[in-house]
């Protein structure tokens, strides 16, 4: 193991996560051959295969065991470029300069409304930082942090895996939208029981909107007519404002259309609903440089940028 260096590394964990030598060297910005060859180093020097023979998209045994070792190496190397990134000497001293560094961020679908934002203002903040976001359903989010690809995240629910640590900063309301010209989005002070004959719009399963949803409709004890089921906050969104029926909704979704009045937010009882958005990195990475100052910056501004309006 000693044999390997850092670069190899790097090329076997593209390859081996993107399952494609031609990707993986477009990545790298390297030629297929030059990925090849660094992969059969990598073999040669541990003396084993780290690719199935029969399907070299595929790993063997030991290409999984090296994966995860990797993953955990190639992280400690960026926690230290990113520390060491404060610093450059001037010829005779060590004198700090501007922030610099990666900052890959994760978040799932629905704080995309507003993660541009906090990309945005924390870059005008540290314009040396260069900014990467992934946008992910909240379990794909989860395993990119587990598998060391991720280092920071923003959610909804706190994860209950112990390997994560959560911190909330902010709210995130939910709202039963309808379109404009519904009859329920005329009257005030409705209660849930209003609506069990309305024709409902629900997400895919799976996902944290339909599940919040299902529990509210298990804690008011009342079924609901499931009309459509749609992936995808957008498309929900837009069968509502084409009247398709009313449906649940994270506030951040229809802003523009709620200021715009194209779609109504519906006056019941106990409604907004709230959960988290929560800030999220792994318990056995410890933050700093890049990371740390964006979660500082996260909890000083995260508030304001994520607050949003439920009603027009």
């Amino acid at each position: 193991m000693m044999q390997l260096k850092v670069r190899q590394l790097r090329v076997f964990e593209a390859v081996a996560t993107s399952a494609s030598f031609s990707r993986a060297a477009e990545q790298l910005e390297m030629t297929q051959p030059a990925v090849s060859m660094a992969v059969r180093q990598i073999e040669q020097a541990l003396g084993t295969a780290l690719f199935d023979p029969a399907d070299r998209r595929r790993l063997s045994d030991a290409g999984q065991e090296l994966l995860m070792h990797a993953r955990i190496i190639l992280a400690q190397v960026r926690a230290a470029e990113e520390a060491m990134a404060f610093y450059a000497s001037d010829g005779s001293k060590e004198t700090s300069r501007g922030l610099r560094g990666l900052l890959h961020l994760g978040v799932v679908q629905t704080a995309n409304y507003f993660a541009p934002r906090l990309l945005s203002e924390f870059h005008q903040r540290h314009p040396d930082v260069h900014l990467k976001l992934t946008v992910a359903k909240r379990g794909e989010i989860l395993d990119l942090l587990a598998e060391r690809r991720l280092d920071i995240a923003i959610t909804g629910y706190p994860p209950s895996e112990a390997a994560v640590e959560a911190h909330s900063f902010a709210r995130h309301p939910h709202c039963i939208v309808a379109p404009v010209n519904h009859p329920l989005a005329q009257r005030s002070a409705l209660e849930w029981t209003d609506l069990r004959q309305e024709d409902f719009i629900f997400r895919e399963p799976g996902s944290s909107t339909r599940l919040f949803l299902e529990q509210l409709l298990q804690a008011q004890s009342i079924q609901v007519r499931q009309r459509l089921e749609l992936s995808g906050n957008e498309t929900v969104k837009h069968a509502v404002m084409e009247g398709l029926g009313v449906s649940f909704l994270s506030a951040h979704v229809f802003q523009v259309e709620l200021e715009a009045g194209r779609i109504a937010v519906l006056d019941l009882a106990d409604m907004p609903k709230y959960i988290d958005w929560c800030f999220i990195h792994r318990r056995d990475a410890a933050l700093n440089g890049v990371n740390q100052a964006f979660k500082d910056f996260v909890f000083a501004e995260g508030t304001r940028i994520a607050a949003c309006l439920v009603r027009g």
